[in-house]
């Protein structure tokens, strides 16, 4: 039988509780790492911080407590700093060499160090992989009388930090994200903004060991912010979706690991997958979906506008109608709903109105052909194909423009006269 909220015991809505609590902060920084495309920061961070944690439980510190914490940010900062000096005083190792063998070379030292002093700190391999968010309920602190686990205020008050430093210093923080070189024209503190975004994301994967361990808390970083990012444009609102999935995924995630009996951070990583694979699907505008759609929107747009450039090619030669044809039979039906052509015994027949789209199809076309046989040295047999795909592309101002640059010429490289443009629809500017 599933689980019901009134039937969960306390210690597993604690449980859900601390997953949602870690995802918060996880979320915030995620969206600073995605916007600037420093995704992979955040999983270079959670193997370098290890030693840091290991020599701070040593040396009498607790997983999740503020010692380990400083130990953590002291060994991302420490880390960072070795690997810029590397790839800046050597020849022929890039930064993301020197990055990668850096951060994984501490996280090896910091395993040797768990499995070195295993008898004497309260630490695991699996542990610092895994996490062991089905035991955080019984790591508890008291307070006002009751026993909250740790975990859960250290989420709370991370979430509160991170959230405040971001409102303090949002404007600063999205223009170093998308236009750094702007931001130290300004005078902002472009590195110190670079640290801080490190030092969060030491704290936040340190805030993460516990629960979801030290390789899951990347999921946890990234993939709530790369799915909202898909989901909706402006920055404030990739952080508001990414800690609603962040949240969502904590407590979906851990109710579906209760049901399957299995390990909870990775299923919370599993459901955060899911939920970006969802939101590559149906995002509005970049996903899979849309593009899809867009695409053979685009495709029906095309054959409807070249069946009535060639009706006006047509009665350009002096044919008045286009016989009907099977394959063009759903495109001119289309266009007769929409009032472009009309049927006639002889074949299809242009409207004023489809005439009117027609001669700024072809008129589009021609433009484009004269500016190439102006500006371009091509054949005169090789300028109608790139042509004939961009006319579907130009709009009333570029046509102004090109017919600027041939002069307004009223014929196009082979002769042909260019129509001129026609008035926009009532109703609707120029």
């Amino acid at each position: 039988m599933s689980p019901s909220v009134t039937g969960i015991e306390s210690f597993h809505l604690w449980n859900i509780a601390t997953a949602m609590a870690v995802a918060a902060p996880c979320a915030l920084v995620g969206t600073l790492l995605v916007a600037r495309r420093l995704s992979l920061l955040g999983d270079a961070i959670a193997h370098a911080v290890l030693p840091g944690i290991v020599i701070a439980v040593l040396a009498g510190g607790r997983p999740g407590g503020w010692l380990t914490m400083i130990g953590a940010v002291a060994a991302a900062i420490v880390t960072a700093s070795i690997a810029t000096a590397v790839a800046s005083n050597s020849v022929g190792v890039g930064e993301d060499a020197a990055t990668g063998v850096g951060f994984t070379t501490m996280f090896a030292l910091g395993v040797i160090l768990v499995s070195v002093a295993a008898s004497r700190v309260d630490l695991d391999t699996a542990c610092v992989l895994y996490g062991e968010l089905e035991l955080s309920a019984f790591d508890t602190v008291p307070v006002a009388g009751l026993e909250i686990p740790r975990g859960f205020i250290t989420g709370c008050l991370l979430f509160a930090g991170v959230g405040l430093a971001l409102c303090l210093s949002w404007k600063e923080q999205v223009l170093a994200a998308f236009d750094p070189a702007a931001a130290r024209a300004l005078g902002l503190p472009v590195a110190g903004l670079s640290v801080a975004l490190l030092v969060g994301t030491a704290l936040t994967t340190v805030a993460g060991f516990d629960a979801v361990g030290g390789v899951l808390v990347v999921t946890m970083l990234v993939a709530p912010a790369a799915a909202a990012e898909l989901l909706v444009s402006r920055l404030h609102h990739v952080a508001a979706v990414a800690v609603a999935i962040g949240m969502a995924a904590g407590a979906i995630g851990y109710l579906a690991a209760w049901r399957l009996d299995t390990g909870a951070a990775g299923m919370i990583a599993v459901v955060l997958g899911a939920v970006y694979a969802v939101a590559a699907l149906v995002a509005p505008e970049h996903g899979i979906l849309a593009r899809a759609l867009g695409a053979v929107a685009l495709r029906w747009r095309v054959a409807r506008e070249d069946f009535l450039a060639a009706a006006w090619r047509a009665a350009e030669g002096g044919t008045a109608t286009v016989p009907r044809g099977w394959a063009a039979w759903p495109v001119a039906r289309w266009l007769a709903a929409e009032g472009a052509v009309g049927w006639t015994p002889t074949g299809w027949r242009l409207t004023p109105t489809g005439r009117a789209r027609a001669e700024t199809i072809v008129r589009s076309h021609r433009l484009w052909e004269a500016w190439l046989g102006r500006n371009v040295d091509l054949p005169l047999d090789h300028l109608h194909p790139p042509a004939e795909w961009v006319e579907h592309h130009i709009g009333s101002a570029v046509r102004a423009i090109l017919a600027a640059e041939v002069g307004d010429s009223v014929a196009d490289p082979h002769g042909r006269s260019i129509p001129p443009e026609s008035p926009p629809p009532a109703g609707r500017a120029r």
